[in-house]
């Protein structure tokens, strides 16, 4: 007989702990307390049935009946609660799609009904209710399979406007493909997967914002073929907002159960502040108008060119010199009365951080973005500085959405800051009066910003919103 040296045996022992020692680290802890809570429940369900024959052949019926009941109660626990959540960490995990099972409030009637039935059934062994314990048995598994066919081969697609605004209702669009070649889907509802209810994570603190906040219902979405929902949604705030899935539920087709199962699809979007013209704003208006009015008084005057004269001329811009040597009328040419040249600056530093400096911070920014945008539709050219950002002098159209979205992350920076201060000099803008005129939105106290008097600047504070 053929020997194997003792290395080699060793070597053997050594491969079959270490496989088997990966097997047993490869489930979870909680799958490997399921399992043995579940083999300790059953054996105990057994015992009970066993119980329960013995009772009721040794005349005390009433307690046999009991301990049946309650066998099977035991069993069905264990066939809802555990059966499900061991078979996801299997061979099954692919076949059942990660299908999370919640009972509705008519399934749990209908489980009692099923209880009743079966009670009835053992006191009077009627094979009649036992057919139709059986046949109400089966509903629940029927249930179960139809609501997999259903949810399977499913595609999501949620499309936003480009440009989305805080508190402007906005209209998105929400499509779910059926990919399957023969079976329709019923009664199915989108909703945003919650990140609290993540398995396996402990809930954030401070949870990111979703973009779906309501669930849209969509009865019927037909074979190789897909369904368009339009949805509104509104959102409070500026800032960033991320969806990080989206959960597909039903409760076809006895409304029994509710199945769900998720779908990823990882979204994120910038929301920018709201535009819509506030009391601040309409307040603050006329004040910043007059005095971009008054500081650009006269450079319409500039002398432009020298043209031919066109009947819609007036002659007062006739100029007779001009006209003498050419021996035709020509008129002046002025620059534009309306190409004025705005610089709005947001200096974001302040110097306590609070709920009620928060509550005025967004006020701040909602009427930087209001003027910005007023900006662009007057056609002015404007450059935006910021204690992040710079942009260059530019028509206001060009540059308003890159300002709305530096102004839908500011937050306000407290104490010293390392970040590039805005230019506030005002001997920088007196020397170089190309720049144009400055408004300042400032979140330090009144009085804080040292401008000379007659400075092309004006300012407000943002503890006088």
């Amino acid at each position: 007989m053929r020997t194997f040296p003792q290395s080699a045996s060793r070597s053997v022992w050594r491969d079959a702990w270490l496989l088997a020692k990966a097997f047993l680290a490869s489930f979870e802890r909680a799958a490997w307390i399921r399992f043995f809570l579940a083999l300790f429940t059953l054996t105990f369900a057994f015992f009970l049935a066993l119980l329960s024959g013995a009772l009721n052949m040794s005349g005390h019926q009433a307690l046999g009946h009991l301990c049946a009941a309650l066998s099977l109660i035991l069993a069905g626990i264990i066939a809802v609660k555990v059966v499900p959540f061991l078979a996801r960490r299997t061979a099954l995990e692919n076949w059942m799609m990660k299908i999370e099972y919640e009972f509705t409030r008519e399934g749990a009637v209908y489980l009692m009904v099923i209880a009743v039935i079966i009670v009835a059934a053992l006191n009077t062994g009627n094979n009649l209710l036992f057919i139709i314990l059986a046949s109400l048995l089966a509903g629940i598994l029927v249930s179960g399979i139809l609501s997999k066919i259903v949810l399977e081969d499913l595609e999501l697609e949620f499309i936003l406007p480009d440009h989305l605004f805080a508190a402007q209702p906005m209209i998105s669009r929400l499509t779910l493909r059926n990919l399957k070649w023969f079976n329709p889907s019923f009664s199915i509802t989108v909703s945003a997967r919650d990140p609290k209810q993540k398995k396996g994570q402990k809930a954030e603190a401070n949870p990111p914002r979703q973009i779906l906040d309501e669930p849209v219902y969509l009865p019927f979405i037909p074979r190789r073929a897909s369904v368009t929902q339009h949805v509104e949604l509104t959102f409070p705030r500026r800032g960033r907002y991320t969806q990080e899935g989206f959960r597909v539920s039903t409760k076809f087709p006895f409304g029994f159960m509710k199945k769900t199962r998720e779908v990823a699809s990882r979204q994120e979007i910038l929301v920018l502040p709201s535009i819509e013209p506030t009391e601040q704003f309409a307040h603050i208006l006329p004040l910043v108008s007059g005095e971009v009015e008054s500081y650009f008084k006269g450079h319409g005057h500039d002398l432009y060119s020298i043209r031919d004269y066109q009947e819609s001329d007036t002659a007062r811009h006739v100029d007779w010199k001009a006209t003498a040597r050419a021996q035709q009328l020509k008129v002046r040419e002025f620059a534009r009365e309306d190409d004025r040249r705005v610089m709005l600056v947001f200096d974001a530093r302040t110097t306590e951080l609070g709920e009620k400096t928060q509550v005025q911070f967004e006020k701040a920014v909602n009427l930087c973005a209001c003027l910005a945008w007023h900006f662009s539709e007057v056609e002015t050219q404007l450059q935006f500085i910021t204690n992040d950002l710079e942009t260059a002098m530019a028509p206001a159209r060009d540059i308003v959405y890159p300002t709305l979205e530096a102004l839908a992350l500011m937050d306000p920076k407290g104490g010293p800051t390392t970040a590039k201060a805005p230019r506030l000099a005002s001997s920088d803008l007196q020397a170089d009066t190309t720049n144009g005129f400055q408004i300042i939105i400032s979140c330090l106290p009144p009085g804080s910003l040292d401008l000379s008097p007659g400075s092309a600047s004006y300012v407000v504070y943002m503890n006088t919103l």
